[in-house]
């Protein structure tokens, strides 16, 4: 089985690479090549940073939002966006500016709000994973969050998981053959090992 990384200068690359093949993945390829990610088995698009910034370093390799479409979107091959590469799977982000994203699942990410003054901005830590509802990947538990901002879902039903800082906050979105995590799993012990190691054995 082939995992494509992808190599988009947003993402904390080694650290998701090496929690992969803690989690049993064998054969992750880290590439910014379209034509790896044609062929790939699973991907994986990580991503630290203003969603702005991201979204416009993955459209400037020539061809990989198409064949990101492609192998995904069409082909159905599994996907997993950890921190703003989920961010990413959004119609839009606000950081800085609108700017459009993938349009994957619908919502907009928007700046953190708490209703309570004490939780601050950036949400920072371990905090819970509560599942909306069953999902093969999403189980209840305690991951690692780092985020300013957040994925508003505009449909329920793809919202996995929440977590709460000041009011709920989408922790996972989820629909068909994609994931997406605010949590950093290759940040979250245990509990993200486990995470991975279950997308690693997803069959959607």
């Amino acid at each position: 089985m082939t995992l494509a990384l992808i190599d988009y200068g947003a993402g904390n690359l080694r650290s998701v690479d090496n929690a992969l093949r803690a989690a049993g993945a064998d054969n992750v390829i880290v590439t910014a090549d379209p034509d790896l990610i044609r062929r790939a088995d699973r991907v994986v698009l990580p991503g630290v940073g203003a969603f702005g910034a991201c979204m416009g370093a993955l459209t400037a390799i020539p061809g990989m939002v198409e064949a990101l479409n492609d192998r995904v979107i069409r082909e159905g091959a599994p996907f997993l966006g950890v921190c703003v590469g989920m961010q990413l799977m959004a119609d839009a982000g606000e950081e800085f500016g609108t700017t459009p994203g993938l349009g994957w699942i619908g919502g907009t990410v928007r700046k953190l709000e708490p209703a309570d003054a004490a939780a601050r901005v950036p949400h920072m830590g371990w905090n819970d994973v509560v599942p909306d509802r069953a999902h093969p990947l999403v189980e209840a538990g305690e991951a690692y969050f780092l985020h300013s901002f957040a994925f508003d879902v505009a449909d329920p039903a793809h919202r996995a998981a929440a977590t709460d800082h000041g009011g709920p906050v989408t922790a996972a979105v989820a629909r068909d053959n994609l994931i997406g995590a605010q949590f950093h799993p290759e940040k979250s012990q245990a509990y993200g090992l486990a995470f991975l190691s279950r997308f690693l054995d997803w069959r959607p």
